[in-house]
């Protein structure tokens, strides 16, 4: 189990820290994006950096499981209150990426888990 905890993290690490990192540096498309579904735009930042920080946890989590078990459990519930604000934004179509995140975050949770 912890080969594939560990792929499974490292893979949804790189999407965090590439989601993340777009999100501090206030590319236009993920502001544009963002704002749309009603997200005020100074809490863009703030999201880039829990994100990225919760990719750092998951690469530390290898090492230190307790890490990488409370980072894949706060990457679930961050990209779970995705999943509602897209839904409360009525945007059904961009909903389909964030969900897959949520039940990667739940994987990498599980995995980590049973690595025990």
């Amino acid at each position: 189990m912890l080969v594939a905890s560990v792929v499974v993290s490292a893979l949804l690490a790189l999407v965090t820290f590439a989601s993340g990192g777009n999100k501090i540096v206030r590319n236009k498309t993920f502001v544009t994006q963002l704002t749309g579904l009603g997200v005020p735009e100074k809490y863009i930042p703030v999201l880039g950096t829990l994100l990225v920080a919760g990719g750092a946890g998951l690469v530390l989590g290898i090492w230190w499981a307790p890490l990488g078990i409370a980072a894949a459990a706060a990457l679930a519930l961050y990209f779970l209150g995705a999943v509602v604000t897209h839904l409360r934004a009525g945007d059904t179509k961009g909903v389909v990426p964030v969900v897959v995140l949520t039940l990667l975050s739940a994987a990498a949770l599980v995995l980590r888990v049973l690595s025990l």
